[in-house]
């Protein structure tokens, strides 16, 4: 990493993203008049005021592996006609923007209701059946991936900081001793039911092809069956419809208590980049955090 990356990554605020957007903006010839920020994680998304257009800021260039795999996944999704997010056409994408990849995307028209747990168990199971081209190269799904650098990087207390190193390398032991009777395929990676979303035509819409992979279909099911099992974000009902829509529940499989470990450690991780945006982002980071130290403890985390 270049060290013009590593302060844009450890910099990475609102403010940050917005001077980086306007930026993109004009590389790319679109106003950034009114750009409005909808969510600060892994990426910035802003919502153009000008024109029917998201932009995607990441973190840093070591995320511009992941945006070329976005990209790559969004056109093979566009050819094959499957109902997933579109990229602007006639931009040469991703843009690498004073060290962060930028990428712009068609603005999806929401409708009046929220995508179901049995649609997303549909949609998993059409993306799973899929067959990738020749000539799209996909990583392996890695749920290590970038944990070192969250930790390394994020606004935190040291002993946070060592407790969290220490159940990496735990996690890493249990990974390799995991064993899959699934083939591989299209995974998408970070498949819960806020990436789905459904326009106004009632079509439902599979976006966020950042951590898109070919691996083992578990990674994709162990989402939901995570939410549901451990911090209980969806009712029984709701489940079931998931499972019924798929054909799998992954409660009943020898793996799903180290990939319950390795999603909530994830899910950790990924919120703890914010701590320094506000005092909520703060306190769920805590909630979370004494959660894991307490792995048999009930959940009260909060759906982000």
């Amino acid at each position: 990493m270049t060290v013009d990356a590593a302060r844009s990554e450890e910099g990475f605020t609102s403010a940050r993203a917005r001077q980086v957007m306007r930026l993109a903006c004009k590389a790319a010839r679109l106003d950034e008049a009114g750009a409005e920020l909808i969510r600060l994680g892994e990426n910035a998304l802003f919502r153009l005021g000008t024109a029917p257009v998201i932009v995607r800021v990441a973190r840093g260039e070591p995320w511009l592996p992941k945006a070329r795999v976005e990209v790559a996944v969004a056109r093979w999704l566009a050819a094959e006609g499957f109902p997933a997010s579109r990229l602007v056409e006639d931009l040469e994408q991703p843009f690498l923007i004073d060290g962060h990849p930028v990428t712009f995307w068609r603005l999806i028209v929401e409708g009046g209701r929220m995508a179901t747990y049995g649609e997303l168990g549909s949609v998993l199971r059409d993306l799973h059946s899929m067959t990738l081209p020749a000539g799209l190269e996909l990583p392996a799904f890695d749920p290590f991936d970038k944990q070192d650098l969250r930790i390394s990087k994020a606004s935190i207390r040291e002993d946070d900081r060592v407790f969290l190193r220490k159940r990496w390398q735990e996690l890493r032991g249990q990974f390799r001793e995991l064993r899959f009777e699934t083939p591989k395929g299209p995974v998408h990676g970070d498949a819960h039911v806020q990436n789905l979303m459904v326009n106004d035509q009632d079509e439902v819409i599979l976006i966020d092809f950042e951590a898109f992979c070919f691996d083992h279909p578990e990674w994709d099911l162990m989402v939901t069956a995570v939410e549901h099992h451990s911090l209980g974000w969806q009712t029984d009902k709701q489940y079931a419809d998931f499972v019924a829509a798929y054909g799998r529940d992954l409660h009943d499989w020898h793996g799903y208590d180290t990939l319950r470990r390795l999603q909530e450690f994830g899910m950790t991780t990924w919120l703890m980049q914010n701590v320094q945006e506000d005092e909520r982002t703060a306190a769920e980071y805590q909630r979370r955090i004494t959660g894991l130290r307490n792995d048999d403890a009930p959940r009260d985390w909060r759906p982000w």
